[in-house]
């Protein structure tokens, strides 16, 4: 089993100056987070996808059995770049860098799924906010009917031939630089894509107030640590080069 990591944004709407990926949540990396959740899942290779200019830097946090390749001019293109940087498996996820606290469980729920012979799986929680439509002048016009509406998280799982085949279609589409995740690749081949049960943990973190958020639930222990990283991996993970306790 082997996750992909992209990693390469710039974290613009965080506004940290860096990397979104290499942004610390108590003092940790972003994808050192999620790099130890998915090895407490039982993956045991991880390809961290980075920006090309920070490649050094994010070696250097990475705890085993990360490793890193440079990223493409979008997801997709990271994506792919990852994909062709893996060896052979039988499920592959797909990982935002940014949803660093999802919760063990819920990875082992897609890769079950996708074991029991699903293709193309991801984790989703009902949409619990009043949804509306607009006309072009920003007025409202109408409520959305939310039964069968579900926001996606990530991990996502695929059967790596299911996922090969959406990736080299992707790159010969106009479009498929505007997908927003995998799962949407493998539709517009006309896939099937099944649902486990997410986590609101597994929120993705995009603002300040994500950050926050996700620095609050540490500090309360409402989520879990993921496995202990080791002594040296915690020192290079602190910005100040400094152990980090919890």
């Amino acid at each position: 089993m082997v996750a992909i990591v992209p990693a390469a944004g710039s974290g613009e709407r965080l506004g940290a100056g860096r990397p979104k990926a290499l942004v610390t949540v108590a003092g940790d990396p972003m994808v050192v987070r999620a790099v130890a959740g998915l090895v407490s899942a039982g993956v045991d290779d991880v390809v961290v996808v980075a920006p090309a200019d920070h490649l050094d830097e994010m070696r250097s946090v990475l705890p085993a059995p990360a490793r890193t390749v440079a990223g493409g001019a979008d997801r997709v293109a990271s994506v792919a770049l990852g994909l062709a940087a893996i060896g052979d498996a039988d499920v592959v996820l797909v990982h935002d860098a940014a949803r660093c606290l999802c919760p063990a469980d819920v990875t082992r729920a897609v890769v079950a799924a996708v074991r029991d012979g699903h293709g193309a799986v991801v984790p989703a929680l009902p949409v619990a906010d009043t949804v509306r439509r607009v006309d072009p002048a920003g007025r409202l016009v109408g409520p959305v009917d939310r039964t069968g509406l579900l926001a996606v998280q990530t991990p996502q799982g695929f059967a790596p031939d299911v996922l090969r085949r959406a990736h080299e279609a992707a790159a010969g589409s106009p479009t498929a630089s505007r997908a927003t995740d995998d799962a949407g690749l493998v539709e517009a081949l006309g896939g099937e894509v099944v649902t486990v049960p997410g986590d609101p943990r597994a929120f993705k973190i995009t603002t300040p107030l994500d950050l926050a958020m996700a620095e609050a639930l540490l500090t309360a222990g409402d989520v879990s640590d993921g496995p202990p990283l080791a002594p040296d991996v915690r020192e290079r993970s602190s910005p100040h080069g400094a152990e980090v306790r919890r």
